[in-house]
């Protein structure tokens, strides 16, 4: 059985992910937890910093899908993950010797890696947990994975991606503050 998917900028996403249940594009789950924000608009919400705390913090499993787009060595990426993560967490004044520790070990991960345009990183965040997993794929081939299990770390890595403002893409934030404000207004 063939699995939908959807383009998004010249690149497919399946439209459901199994880990340990399929999960959606779109992630359904989520939207119960996300009641208060009925009736914004996408520009409410993609500005409105308490959405996206929601969203991170919503007690449902959660999957990021990364396609590369420019070839990009895994030391660079690295780089670019350790300044957010530790920039986040000493505002927060987290960043202790076990979140450096944590940090260099996902750094130490992708340091061998090469990311060749549309090589795929995903991160998944069990429901209720601490931990998150990495898996790279590389070549259309599962390279490796890694599960880093520090919560700090977990919780700086999905406000990388969710944060509202302070997340690494502008589009991903717009795209799911229309998303969600279309779902929460049925």
């Amino acid at each position: 059985m063939a699995t939908e998917e959807v383009l998004v900028d010249e690149i497919t996403y399946p439209t459901k992910i199994t880990t340990t249940k399929p999960l959606s594009l779109l992630g359904h789950e989520v939207v119960g937890h996300l009641d208060q924000f009925k009736g914004k608009s996408a520009k409410e919400l993609e500005d409105n910093e308490e959405f996206f705390n929601a969203l991170i913090s919503a007690p449902v499993e959660k999957f990021i899908r990364l396609v590369v787009i420019k070839e990009i060595k895994g030391a660079q990426y690295g780089v670019q993950i350790e300044t957010a993560v530790r920039d986040r967490l000493a505002a927060e004044d987290k960043y202790e010797e076990e979140e450096e520790e944590a940090l260099e070990k996902v750094i130490e991960f992708f340091q061998s890696k090469y990311f060749k345009k549309l090589s795929v990183i995903t991160y998944h965040f069990p429901a209720n947990s601490a931990t998150a997993e990495i898996v790279v794929s590389l070549e259309g081939k599962e390279d490796s994975k890694y599960v880093i299990e520090n919560a700090n770390v977990v919780e700086a890595i999905k406000k990388w991606y969710l944060g509202g403002s302070s997340a690494v893409s502008s589009s991903t934030i717009q795209s799911l503050a229309s998303t969600f404000s279309q779902e929460l207004s049925k």
